[in-house]
């Protein structure tokens, strides 16, 4: 009986009074706004006319065009730069998750000369601007030969995301207990078989936010496209579309345009491997 009274009085104490609702919510709804209002203004302005951005009028309502998206896609070289930077960033979530998986997969499970010496490998390589890196990988691309190569800025984006997820995907594999593993030899597994057939399944959250993290890496980056990508025919988006904007003038229309558009493929993979986000993040942030 004192269980049951102790019970409602907590609950009582805990019940929050109609001005605190209010309040709660009334915020809530402030920072959704507050946080929709870019996405709808870029959406809006995409859908007017070619210079109706510059009118205060909710033009969008009397007469919505598509005129933007038909420059974008017939007048500059969008197609071209937008076919260069899926192609980068899709690489770069295939290669990035094979290499993070079984690099996080060695650190967690053996042990070997030198070991220490990766993790700390990891984590100073995370430590370097971006903009200290440029110069070395550089001269580096320019003397294999992958300047203006989609392999080449594949290459730099692997270096950027592959010692972050590493590290999470060892966090990752260390929750996995390793009786699963030696079952797997009992069976006459190779230890490679092992990790790809039964341990890197059972990691599938841990690989969706590794490949979700790699594909933007690469899909929003500029630094290293605009170094490497000199040519028209070779840019991607971030680097393509800095056409869109001069020194004392700017093309809202294919701005936003462009941006609805670039939204679209990102949009894709994250719908595909968001069930798997949270899982993923938060068992890879419990142990390092």
């Amino acid at each position: 009986m004192s269980d049951i009274t102790t019970g409602a009085g907590t609950r009582g104490r805990h019940r929050r009074s109609p001005a605190g609702s209010v309040l709660l919510h009334g915020t809530l709804l402030l920072a959704t706004a507050i946080s929709l209002f870019p996405v709808l203004w870029l959406l809006l302005t995409s859908l007017k006319p070619r210079d109706g951005w510059l009118s205060s009028e909710l033009e969008i309502f009397n007469r919505p065009s598509l005129a933007n998206y038909t420059r974008v896609l017939t007048e500059t070289a969008f197609p071209t730069w937008l076919l260069n930077s899926v192609l980068a960033a899709v690489l770069t979530m295939i290669l990035g998750v094979f290499v993070a998986a079984t690099t996080g997969y060695a650190i967690s499970r053996f042990r070997f000369p030198g070991h220490r010496g990766v993790m700390w490998l990891l984590l100073v390589t995370q430590m370097f601007p971006v903009a200290i890196l440029i110069v070395p990988l550089y001269n580096l691309m320019a003397r294999l030969g992958l300047l203006n190569q989609i392999a080449g800025l594949v290459v730099a984006y692997l270096t950027v995301a592959v010692p972050f997820c590493a590290w999470m995907m060892k966090s990752y594999f260390d929750t996995i207990p390793r009786e699963i593993d030696q079952a797997g030899l009992i069976d006459g597994l190779t230890p490679f078989g092992t990790f790809w057939r039964i341990v890197l399944p059972l990691a599938r959250p841990s690989v969706a936010v590794t490949a979700f993290y790699c594909f933007m890496t690469a899909w929003g980056e500029v630094a290293y496209a605009s170094v490497f990508m000199s040519q028209e025919e070779k840019r991607t988006l971030a680097v393509g579309l800095q056409q869109f904007v001069g020194q004392h003038w700017s093309d809202w229309g294919l701005l936003t345009a462009s941006a609805v558009l670039i939204a679209i493929p990102a949009a894709i993979v994250f719908l595909l491997v968001q069930r798997h986000l949270v899982a993923g993040l938060t068992s890879g942030a419990t142990k390092m």
